[in-house]
């Protein structure tokens, strides 16, 4: 069968896209930028890969009209304030086009929406919902409330906040209720109601076998994890503090964490358990699906994190856009150093940030990644996937990740820390020579200013970091 997969660069569709691949179908990738859609050679022959921005309605003509199904997997809960209207108006064009083509069933991946009073992000969903079933082929909706897997954006924040601290003092919505999930039991349901008549032009809950609060949530993480946590819950703490609290302890956003904070509130408790038994899936307990998580975490194989996605900052961008860095009006800090043992130095350079840091003058860049926390930029708590592989499009700490080539040997970033004006770090093997260039396009005086103000730091951080990368690669040669 041919399958439309939209978002095919996110959490769930990175991981949907092998589960589709090895059931025999063809997987049409429909993503919003080429550039950063990396999917590993195995797979490449049994796929396709279209650019499509749902806002645009021109692109959506890419969609090929010989599909069987499509999967609706877009969301963009705090990329904007006015996202409610953005994802209908997604919503509206993409069941436009669909309607269009061969295809007998969308299926899309909701959140649990029982309750008549609903945050603004569930309330958006229950929207989009209304809208893709007024299409002309049969439609399926699967709900669901916290998914568990290694990369979620929920295992991500409760691992940053029972690992971080181990006395909570915390808002009153950690009693709510809800039914958590793990990701693999969310990808057999999505699979398995594929083309499955028994599914079609219905909605379903999908949970996990237990009910718990959040705080029950919190406890049981650190329970798997050995370690010893008091939580009390106050009823003081107000949503924009509850915001704040939830978006300086973790690697969230503050949009995101107010989205989050919002939607906490609402009990998500499945319904019934219909789809399990109309699938035969038995879904594994919220226990198990901590264990499996943490066993891809040990393992370095998380195969999709929440931190990659646009979600994770306030930028969207087009990757290609920024390849080409800029020179006219920038200020450029370069440095050249002779290298003897290159591949060392690329492996050392693969390996930056998250837990290894940069390498010199690490406490100044956790000053820095605090002062972004600060004025509302992402810090640097959303470290790296992987810690051996960098792909196009990957968060890493502050910045995002738009060309990185191993066997040529050169790394660009892109900052995504708040600042008055674009920054690039790039990293380039130039024969036996590594070239470490900082560049700075500033916005006005300010920008200027700015760049002044921090340019000793600069002097220290950027000599610092060269010298120790190749000094680190040439000693093992």
């Amino acid at each position: 069968m041919k399958i439309l997969l939209t978002g095919a660069t996110g959490y769930i569709g990175k991981r949907l896209l092998p589960v589709l691949v090895e059931k025999g179908h063809h997987v049409v990738c429909s993503v919003r930028d080429v550039s950063r859609f990396n999917p590993p050679k195995s797979l490449r022959n049994n796929i396709s890969i279209i650019q499509v921005d749902l806002l645009k309605k021109e692109t959506l003509k890419n969609i090929p009209t010989d599909i069987d199904a499509a999967y609706y997997l877009v969301h963009s809960m705090s990329t904007s304030k006015k996202y409610k209207v953005l994802e209908k108006e997604s919503a509206v064009n993409f069941r436009t086009q669909i309607d269009k083509t061969d295809a007998k069933q969308v299926i899309y991946l909701s959140g649990i929406v029982n309750e008549s009073d609903l945050s603004e992000h569930l309330l958006s969903r229950k929207e989009v919902e209304q809208e893709l079933e007024n299409g002309n082929c049969h439609f399926t909706c699967l709900r669901a409330g916290i998914i568990v897997g290694s990369g979620s954006a929920s295992f991500e924040i409760m691992r940053d906040l029972v690992e971080k601290l181990p006395i909570m003092i915390t808002p009153k919505w950690l009693q709510t209720k809800c039914q958590p999930i793990g990701v693999t039991d969310v990808l057999k349901f999505l699979s398995s109601s594929l083309l499955n008549p028994k599914t079609y032009d219905k909605n379903f809950d999908i949970g996990g076998p237990d009910i718990l609060s959040y705080k029950e949530m919190l406890l049981g993480f650190a329970k798997v994890r050995n370690l010893r946590r008091k939580i009390w819950t106050v009823p003081v703490m107000t949503p924009r503090l509850s915001s704040y609290w939830l978006y300086f302890v973790t690697s969230t956003s503050y949009k995101l964490a107010t989205s989050l904070v919002d939607s906490m509130k609402v009990e998500v408790v499945c319904r019934n358990s219909e789809l399990n038994n109309i699938l035969n899936i038995t879904p594994i307990s919220y226990k198990e699906s901590l264990s499996k998580a943490f066993l891809k975490v040990e393992n370095n194989e998380i195969a999709s994190s929440w931190k990659d996605a646009y979600s994770s900052s306030d930028i969207k961008i087009i990757v290609s856009d920024f390849i080409t860095v800029p020179s006219h009006g920038c200020f450029i800090d370069e440095r050249k150093r002779k290298v003897k043992n290159l591949n060392g130095c690329k492996n050392k350079i693969w390996s930056i940030g998250g837990k290894n840091g940069w390498y010199y003058g690490n406490w100044l860049w956790r000053l820095r990644g605090f002062l972004d926390k600060i004025f509302g930029g992402v810090g640097l708590r959303r470290g790296r996937t992987n810690q051996d592989k960098i792909s196009v499009g990957d968060a890493l700490d502050f910045w995002r990740v738009l060309y990185a080539d191993k066997g040529e040997g050169r790394l660009l970033l892109f900052a995504e820390m708040k600042l008055p004006g674009e920054a690039w770090l790039e990293f380039r093997i130039d024969g036996k020579e590594l070239i470490q260039t900082a560049t700075f396009r500033p916005l006005g005086i300010l920008g200027r200013l700015y760049w002044y103000s921090v340019l000793p730091f600069h002097g220290l951080i950027f000599r610092g970091m060269i010298n120790k990368l190749v000094k680190a690669t040439n000693l093992n040669d």
